[in-house]
């Protein structure tokens, strides 16, 4: 596996001053994007694929061990604050469980029939899409997780650092992104970690932006649970409508804290229950209203 090989331009990496250390740490990650850069199409498939299930009412589920699972969860949680996504729609699964993100707990990757039950508990369905991580790309929690998926009916993506991997044969649709031997052999929450964040950034907002979340590069869905997203959801409506500062307070607190709904308010002169209605027949797209 290329995520277990040596790196040979780090073999000396202990006996280097700091700065030179950095340096080469630096160097080695400035390739991880460009990794990502080849998979750009298997990943555009992937999006497509999950918004058409997402629109119909599926779920987005990540699932996957260690700093891979983590990596998951840490997705899925970030989506409810950014995109308003109700709990549970966007989903984070790793291997261990809840305990498994604080604490190391390695044992729990080994088995398939693990990856089956966690899924099997979230009663999944033929619209969910499922997406198995694994820097190895052999992890078989994860192989065990999609191989249920696969015989639900649901959408199955495979992302590794290795290719060809067990995972992106399993999968209907594979994401490899092949960064090359670590700083330190096999410690692959560095340039695979990296890469995965990467890739499930682009899957979680390039689906929201698809789902109508965003409008030109404003998140307009964003859900206003402390003064700095008060003050960004106030700045989004100015933004977009031209109101003065307190104009915009004033429609956000009308249209109880929905950006959207805010926007329709002030730009077609309607009540916010009419916005709302508008909004709703538009599936939630701000640019078909206005």
């Amino acid at each position: 596996m290329q995520t277990e090989a040596r790196n040979p331009r780090t073999m000396q990496i202990d006996q280097l001053s700091t700065l030179a250390m950095l340096t080469v740490i630096n160097e080695q990650d400035a390739g991880v994007p460009h990794a990502v850069r080849e998979a750009l199409s298997d990943i555009a498939r992937a999006v497509d694929a999950i918004a058409e299930r997402m629109h119909a009412g599926g779920r987005l589920i990540y699932t996957g061990a260690g700093t891979s699972g983590r990596l998951g969860v840490l997705d899925a949680v970030e989506c409810v604050p950014t995109f308003s996504v109700p709990p549970g729609v966007i989903i984070g699964i790793v291997a261990g469980g809840s305990r498994a993100l604080t604490e190391s707990i390695e044992g729990a990757e080994d088995s398939p029939e693990g990856g089956r039950e966690d899924l099997r508990a979230l009663n999944l369905t033929a619209l969910d899409s499922v997406v198995g991580i694994a820097a190895s790309g052999r992890t078989p929690y994860v192989i065990g997780a999609l191989n249920f998926a696969d015989e639900v009916g649901a959408l199955t993506i495979g992302v590794s650092c290795n290719a060809p991997a067990p995972i992106l044969a399993t999968a209907q649709i594979g994401i490899a992104a092949v960064v090359g031997p670590e700083v330190i052999t096999g410690s692959t929450r560095l340039k695979a970690g990296t890469a995965q964040k990467l890739i499930l950034n682009m899957i979680s907002t390039a689906t929201m932006i698809r789902l109508g979340k965003v409008y030109g590069n404003l998140m307009v869905d964003v859900q206003v649970t402390n003064n700095k997203l008060a003050d960004r959801a106030r700045r989004i409506i100015i933004e977009v409508t031209g109101v003065d500062h307190e104009r915009a307070g004033e429609l956000l607190t009308q249209c109880d804290n929905q950006v959207k709904t805010a926007i329709v308010v002030a730009l077609l002169k309607v009540t916010p229950d009419e916005a709302r209605q508008r909004l709703d027949a538009n599936d939630g797209v701000l640019g078909r209203v206005i």
